[in-house]
């Protein structure tokens, strides 16, 4: 029975390793999915069944669990900073530079109450411990990560800072849900109210492509050519298709306009009712039934070299004769501007004949095997600098220890600017959201476990004869206390609509469970949108802003 018990109990053995990794990550998933009163801890239950195994005395060689940990928090952030990338700069545009001002108040928030709680018991919780307690209460598991690194850095031998993240955590998910829930009731919410409020707002915000059939009655533009007609109106607009005395072809710039032409206009929806009043009336065209066979086509773009390349410098009218009304990025429609950067995995909307389209087809590659390929290099190369930059010591003055971004940090604004600016150095940054969230799952789940497994031992200990009850009540305030303040501010001042502000607390907390709850409440898109434009910075800050605390006032 010697293989049994080496299976069980040895802690070098890679096969009780592996067996005990697969068994934390198996029955921590698995219970996750157990909801209490509709809220469950999701992947974060990994963490709970570690802390499990690790009290029975089930465990790995140290050096083998640090390395696990490490490896497992650099996959996930650089997985999030590539998703989150293509959106972190855009995010601060028009009203998201409100949000993102709001989330950033909600950080400082935690920080200021975390720190005010450790001055109140006057040492009693330790400053490291108090961290943790502060990533657990805002549910923030990157942010724990970067702190364990930043506590490595400075030789830090005091108790596992996850004990205090175990014991706020649970509590951290109510707290962020029931606040929701009380702003909703104190401001008196009318749900119906806000969701009249948001279509009309989202009336002037859109700027989805518009598509329409117009019929030129404007004798000022008659026998003029669709460029000179563009410069003089001063809106951007394709004409994909004209009807001229019955015959339907494609236009190009030099096309002349008659009194009676028929088109067909894709635009923004803002510049729709002003390119209508100019150019004369909408008319209902079947164009699909006109003499000339136009087909319409999506056309994937999978070409590496196409990557980066603007719109505009394909040349599709002049070269193909067909042309582009729209591009599908993440599912989302933008209008096809020339200005446009095509990136690996957009979808082209072409217009043209057949076997013009096909020519296009060829031209950006269109073939979706391509894509199905994970793009290996581009994520280890990230991998590789991000060390780099969190290797890379950056002093202060005041500072005793020189600052670095880190394990957690450093991959993460690489991943950020790789996935924003990639396309440049024809880095292809596409991955399927499928195979992403693979490999952050992976990431996360093995830092869990390896955090879990490395703190079970004293875990018990520290609740039950220790402050365990102390660290619950700390994290509850601090979850707490920023997000009503920074709610009543939001609805008082800026006049944030509900759905949206629901977003913007799970997005500013990072916590998905909180933003499930807040899709429950609508059926409309403004929890969602409001939670991927915060959820960029509000993880970047979250992952700095721990180690910075430590490496400052330690």
């Amino acid at each position: 029975m010697d293989w049994l018990q080496s299976l069980l109990w040895d802690p070098s053995s890679v096969a009780h390793i592996v067996l005990l990794y697969a068994f934390v990550v198996a029955a921590g998933v698995y219970l996750g999915k157990i909801k209490i009163f509709g809220v469950s801890l999701g992947v974060t239950f990994v963490l709970f069944a570690g802390i499990l195994m690790g009290h029975f005395g089930f465990t790995a060689d140290t050096h083998i669990l640090h390395f696990i940990r490490e490896f497992g928090l650099i996959l996930f952030v650089f997985c999030i900073g590539l998703q989150v990338g293509p959106s972190f700069f855009s995010s601060f545009k028009k009203g998201g530079m409100t949000l993102n001002l709001l989330a950033v108040g909600i950080v400082v928030l935690n920080i200021a109450v975390a720190l005010g709680l450790y001055y109140l018991w006057n040492g009693r919780v330790e400053l490291p411990m108090m961290v943790g307690i502060l990533y657990g209460a805002v549910t923030n598991t990157p942010g724990l990560g970067a702190a364990n690194e930043a506590l490595n850095q400075l030789n830090y031998t005091g108790p596992q800072i996850a004990l205090g993240y175990a014991c706020a955590y649970p509590l951290g998910v109510v707290g962020i849900i029931g606040s929701i829930i009380a702003i909703r009731y104190i401001f008196r919410v009318n749900m119906a109210k806000e969701e009249e409020n948001l279509k009309i707002q989202s009336g002037d915000a859109h700027h989805k492509p518009h598509m329409m059939s117009l019929e030129v009655r404007n004798e000022s533009i008659s026998g003029k050519t669709l460029i000179e007609i563009k410069e003089f109106l001063g809106r951007n607009f394709v004409c994909s298709r004209i009807r001229h005395e019955g015959h339907v072809s494609i236009p190009d710039h030099e096309t002349i306009f008659n009194m009676g032409d028929q088109l067909f206009i894709v635009c923004s929806e803002e510049d729709a009712p002003a390119i209508t009043v100019f150019i004369g009336k909408k008319v209902e065209l079947d164009w699909e039934k006109q003499d000339l066979p136009m087909v319409s086509r999506r056309i994937l773009v999978t070409k590496p070299e196409i990557n980066g390349k603007t719109l505009g410098s394909m040349h599709f009218r002049s070269m193909y004769g067909v042309n582009v009304t729209r591009i599908n990025r993440s599912g989302m429609d933008l209008f096809a501007d020339p200005n446009l950067v095509l990136q690996v995995g957009d979808r082209v909307m072409v217009v043209g004949q057949q076997d013009a389209v096909e020519r296009v087809a060829g031209v950006l590659g269109n073939q979706l095997k391509r894509l199905d390929t994970p793009n290996i290099v581009t994520i280890f190369v990230g991998i590789f600098l991000g060390i780099l930059l969190g290797s890379l010591p950056i002093a202060f003055p005041g500072m005793p220890t020189p600052l670095k971004l880190g394990l957690a940090g450093g991959p993460l604004v690489v991943a950020i600017l790789i996935g924003r600016f990639g396309h440049k150095l024809h880095l292809v940054t596409y991955t399927t959201m499928s195979a992403n969230l693979m490999l952050r799952e992976i990431g996360i789940v093995l830092f869990l476990a390896s955090v879990g497994i490395d703190a079970g031992a004293n875990f018990v200990q520290t609740v039950v004869e220790g402050d365990g009850l102390l660290y619950v009540g700390c994290g509850f305030l601090i979850t707490v206390i920023p997000l009503l303040i920074i709610g009543a501010i939001a609805r008082l001042y800026y006049k944030v609509n509900y759905f949206t502000l629901m977003g913007l607390i799970a997005g500013s907390n990072t916590d998905p469970p909180a933003l499930a709850y807040a899709n429950q409440t609508t059926a409309g898109d403004a929890p969602a949108v409001g939670y991927s434009t915060v959820y960029p910075l509000s993880m970047f800050l979250r992952i700095l802003t721990g180690q910075m605390i430590l490496l400052t006032m330690m």
